[in-house]
């Protein structure tokens, strides 16, 4: 509380006549940074609108780097985020998913947009580092005892995999799988 206090240039015991503690200022922040999210909307290609609010939820959490966890905070949400899991459901309710189902299925996708993120997060330059480490690794792998890694760590040392096309990957499979339950 001090340093926020010291950025906004005010005594730090002020803060607490327009906040709680410090909790209620992630809180009010991570509201702000779901506010950058674009909505879905009920639409008849529920699976595009999914789509887009994956990656666009995937980008806003790349550039406020902290966010990704904080969404996962067990906290009330505020009302940007209650906007973003309203609009969320209404999307899914609205192509046949019960409300349970709906549910279910925006906790799969923001599980995969959490947990890539944080992951892409904690391995800076992994996409541009990853062609040379698996050449490194190519060499130890012996082809004829682990055929299936080494073609991977081929393919990989050839830079002809992403993180986009990871996270797209991943998302295409939950989104199919959601599809076959409908």
């Amino acid at each position: 509380m001090r340093k926020v206090a010291a950025e906004l240039s005010v005594e730090a015991m002020s803060l607490y006549n327009h906040v709680a503690n410090k909790e209620a200022i992630i809180a009010g922040i991570t509201d702000l940074v779901a506010g950058e999210i674009t909505l879905p909307t009920p639409d008849f290609d529920w699976q595009g609108e999914m789509r887009a609010r994956s990656r666009s939820a995937h980008r806003v959490l790349l550039r406020h780097p902290w966010a990704a966890a904080q969404f996962q905070a067990p906290r009330a949400p505020g009302p940007n985020m209650m906007t973003y899991l309203d609009a969320t459901l209404g999307c899914l309710i609205a192509v046949g998913f019960t409300p349970a189902q709906a549910d279910h299925a925006r906790n799969t996708i923001d599980n995969h947009i959490y947990g890539f993120t944080i992951q892409h997060l904690t391995r800076p330059g992994r996409a541009r580092d990853i062609a040379r480490q698996a050449r490194k690794q190519l060499k130890s792998i012996p082809r004829d005892t682990y055929p299936s890694l080494y073609r991977r760590t081929e393919d990989l040392a050839q830079a002809k995999s992403t993180e986009v096309d990871n996270f797209d990957f991943g998302l295409t499979l939950i989104l199919d799988g959601l599809d076959a339950l409908r």
